[in-house]
């Protein structure tokens, strides 16, 4: 183990759904941590104004000053800025590839020793999918601006106040009939939030070690129907699964596009439902940081139980 005291951590993305997180988990491993955002003053509140170690900074990863301002003095890094659906300026070129190697090569001038850049599963420059060859790429640009980083991969993530598992069970709560991507074969292994935070915090407290790539997956690999189906189940409900074939949800995408200024579904959503999102048994996880993920199952019935 290393010791924490006065080696500051500075977390872009510190304010989203997994780097609040690790904000916390860094905390508790008494880091003291270093939020960059472009809004500090209105996104501390959310950590609480009573902890001296912990510092709100204003930062824009697409400006490279604003960066290594947030950089100066750090002993690590966590980049966990993230982009599902791409507006304006805001694309996955811009944000996965340009700011990720901009974060990366201010982190190795300013001396910094440890960078932990997230990305996700099947991360991989030569995907047909936009929005995967991206983040394959953005690997590539970090590896080659910071040699010895750090690769989290998750697998699509869940918990209290996600994107992800609480607007399914909404979605068949309120729907007698629910139109499946294709037919539900898909294979997808849900990561508990909370454990991917709990994980990058190990990794940066670890004893030197040589830059790895890890895949954070939860304890069991699902169909998407399999999904649907234990989701419904928890929640005490029968919805009617219908496949609808991948074209038809290119072809309402497509529409979508050109009819409404932010379509509810994008191209690229779809895209990723046609692929599996499952870790590799050749790369280290979980096992390898001591952690036992939480399933799916346990998690979702805490949620419920917390709303009743």
């Amino acid at each position: 183990m290393v010791a924490t005291n006065g080696r500051t951590v500075t977390v872009f993305g510190g304010t989203g759904f997994l780097g609040r997180r690790i904000v916390r988990h860094l905390r508790c491993r008494e880091f003291p941590v270093r939020i960059a955002s472009r809004h500090p003053d209105r996104e501390h509140r959310q950590f609480g104004p009573d902890d001296p170690h912990l510092q709100s900074v204003e930062a824009n990863i697409h400006d490279e000053r604003s960066v290594a301002d947030a950089l100066a003095g750090a002993y690590g890094v966590v980049n966990a800025v993230s982009l599902y659906v791409e507006h304006g300026q805001q694309t996955f070129h811009s944000v996965h590839v340009e700011s990720a190697q901009r974060v990366a090569a201010q982190a190795h001038r300013a001396g910094v020793e440890r960078l932990v850049h997230v990305s996700g599963i099947g991360a991989d420059a030569a995907s047909p999918s936009r929005y995967i060859r991206k983040r394959g790429e953005g690997e590539l640009a970090v590896r080659a601006a910071f040699n010895d980083a750090f690769f989290v991969r998750p697998a699509v993530m869940f918990g209290p106040d996600d994107a992800f598992l609480t607007s399914i069970l909404n979605l068949l709560r309120q729907l007698p009939i629910y139109p499946m991507f294709g037919r539900g074969l898909t294979r997808l292994q849900p990561a508990y939030v909370e454990d991917v935070a709990e994980a990058v915090g190990r990794i940066m407290k670890r004893a030197e070690t040589p830059s790895m790539i890890f895949e954070f997956g939860g304890p069991r690999v699902y169909s998407y129907e399999e999904f649907l189906r234990a989701v419904a189940h928890q929640a005490g409900i029968a919805p009617r699964l219908v496949p609808i074939p991948f074209a038809v949800w290119h072809a309402l995408t497509w529409a979508a596009s050109e009819i409404l200024p932010v379509p509810l579904l994008t191209r690229n959503q779809v895209e990723l439902m046609e692929i599996d999102t499952v870790s590799s048994p050749q790369m280290p996880g979980f096992s390898e940081l001591g952690i036992t993920p939480h399933s799916v199952e346990a998690i979702l019935q805490r949620m419920l139980s917390n709303c009743g």
